[in-house]
């Protein structure tokens, strides 16, 4: 690691705090202020890997994931209230679908990114970041609430997340926990397009303080 890879580690590990606190409150029906933060991520790999290469933006990643982990240890340790019980602000299976989402999306990010890299501008960042935050999506909620792995936290009920309503509130049928995927992935796949616009910012600049005088 050199000290060029710290602003993009710094912005990473603040990212995902951010996410982390803002995902305990609402926005909606359907999403959480956190939805808006995270994708921010894989914007900060792309632009580390567009400057730096791929084993920069790894780095990166893992600085992610570390934070990530301490906040979610931090989380298991707070003890929240609600309609007469307690219970935790990260659950075993939130902490395990949060860290594998995580650390899988943003490695195939890096990847497609480096193969697509000698293209045109917008093809390398749009196409990782789009393939990297469904992979996001589908881990962490098929993780965190799916009825059918309840075997990773016996004790944990997520009965609730599995009350069948339309989709979106208006589609067909389908587990609540699918209507909040879906809601999450759609913020995703708006926010990779509207990225672009930084991510080649942010690139142009670098590259030309990087230019001989």
């Amino acid at each position: 690691m050199t000290r060029t890879h710290i602003p993009g580690i710094l912005a990473m590990a603040a990212i995902v705090l951010a996410s982390n606190i803002l995902v305990q409150f609402l926005f909606g029906q359907w999403l959480t202020w956190g939805a808006f933060t995270y994708p921010l991520a894989f914007l900060v790999t792309d632009v580390m890997n567009r400057l730096y290469g791929a084993p920069a933006a790894r780095r990166v990643v893992l600085a992610g994931f570390v934070v990530g982990v301490i906040c979610s240890l931090i989380g298991t340790q707070i003890m929240l209230q609600g309609d007469g019980y307690t219970y935790p602000a990260v659950t075993l299976r939130i902490a395990l679908g949060s860290g594998l989402a995580f650390l899988v999306a943003q490695l195939m990010d890096v990847a497609i990114f480096d193969r697509l890299r000698d293209g045109s501008w917008w093809r390398a960042p749009l196409a990782s970041t789009l393939v990297g935050s469904s992979l996001d999506t589908a881990i962490f909620f098929t993780v965190a609430f799916s009825g059918a792995l309840t075997v990773l936290e016996p004790g944990n009920n997520v009965t609730w997340a599995g009350e069948v309503l339309p989709l979106l509130g208006a589609g067909p049928l389908v587990p609540l926990w699918v209507s909040l995927g879906v809601a999450d992935w759609l913020v995703k796949l708006s926010l990779a397009i509207i990225a672009l616009v930084p991510f080649r910012l942010i690139v142009l600049k670098a590259l030309s303080a990087r230019a001989p005088a």
